[in-house]
């Protein structure tokens, strides 16, 4: 699916809010959480993502989910990331 296909997708899971975001080489991001359920699809890259004690690496089409408090970090590949995100 391309991104256009992605954003229909996560509209009709009442993800009410879709951008595409784009991380250079090796971005970091600590420990953090968001206050919405996220869902992240990888367009470009990869993304490292580590939650609840889970270390697991994305690369492009795959979709990962993070609920609403929930603690995470990320790592950027070394080409960087291009992602599509859908917020509840």
């Amino acid at each position: 699916m391309d991104a256009k296909d992605w954003e229909k997708k996560l509209s009709s899971e009442g993800f009410h809010t879709t951008y595409v975001w784009q991380d250079g080489p090796n971005t970091f991001y600590p420990d953090h959480t968001h206050s919405t359920a996220t869902a992240h699809i990888i367009l470009e890259g990869e993304m490292t993502v580590t939650s609840e004690g889970k270390t697991q690496t994305f690369t492009v089409g795959d979709r990962f989910d993070v609920p609403a408090h929930t603690v995470h970090s990320a790592r950027m590949g070394p080409q960087g990331c291009r992602y599509l995100i859908g917020e509840k």
